[in-house]
């Protein structure tokens, strides 16, 4: 295990895990470029890593956000019994599909779940959470979009906040500090279910660097749960939005400019 891979894993891990504690997703959209920039993993390891390390923040994230009641049981379950089918079959299609079009394809997802977000938090829709208990869930609606989300988890190694927020807001009426514990959740039940059906097709990670980024991003999702907290529910939309649209931008030049990331 390189030293200095290992000591640079420990300030990236704790910064993952502060933006999915903060804003209930986008870890696994800055896990990936860490693993394959920074700490020098092929594409297909780092998917598998970073279901982990995202995994693992979000679950500490999630039981945080729950002991203040603002997880929404119902609607994470509805959301991730389809969800993990879609992420296996999501899995199943990743292998015949080349890093470059993989990030390729990630890019516009990313970008317009940013611009849906960023539009809502700049006035469209009320991003604060009512009084009370949680909405409702709309089954019909829960269950499709867990579906779709599923399968971008699974094909896109992440854990799907960056899309799963959103969907919580719009189709399914919960206001942002709602959403992202709920997102939480979420992200704990389908990265889980992703990262078996990535380790039955033959998935290796780097064990060592994975625990290490994947600790430091459990301590750092603590953090993130705190501040997030503190702040107005359409910062937390608007910081969420530029996080994912920034990431979106780089990968695209380094495809289209700097020649992709490394394979293997």
């Amino acid at each position: 295990m390189n030293r200095v891979e290992m000591l640079l894993a420990v300030p990236f891990g704790l910064a993952i895990g502060l933006v999915v504690g903060t804003v209930g997703g986008g870890g696994a959209i800055l896990a990936l470029p860490v693993l394959v920039y920074v700490l020098d993993e092929g594409v297909s390891p780092a998917l598998t890593a970073s279901l982990i390390v995202v995994a693992l923040g979000a679950s500490v994230g999630a039981g945080s956000q729950a002991r203040d009641g603002q997880l929404c049981w119902r609607v994470a379950l509805i959301f991730s019994a389809p969800a993990a089918i879609g992420a296996y079959l999501g899995t199943l299609v990743n292998g015949s599909v080349s890093p470059r079009a993989l990030i390729l394809a990630f890019v516009p997802v990313m970008l317009a779940a940013a611009v849906l977000t960023y539009r809502r938090a700049d006035g469209e829709g009320d991003l604060s959470d009512p009084p009370g208990e949680c909405p409702r869930a709309d089954i019909p609606r829960a269950s499709g979009a867990g579906l779709v989300v599923g399968a971008l988890t699974g094909f896109f190694g992440v854990g799907g906040g960056f899309i799963i927020v959103p969907a919580l807001t719009a189709l399914l009426g919960l206001g942002m500090r709602r959403a992202i514990a709920t997102s939480l959740a979420i992200i704990t039940l389908t990265g889980g279910a992703a990262l078996v059906s990535h380790l039955v097709e033959g998935a290796a990670p780097n064990w060592p660097l994975t625990l290490v980024l994947g600790g430091t991003a459990a301590a750092g999702a603590l953090a993130g749960s705190a501040l997030g907290r503190r702040l107005p529910s359409r910062t937390l939309a608007r910081a969420f939005a530029l996080i994912v649209a920034l990431v979106a931008l780089l990968l695209l030049v380094d495809v289209l400019v700097l020649g992709g990331p490394p394979v293997g």
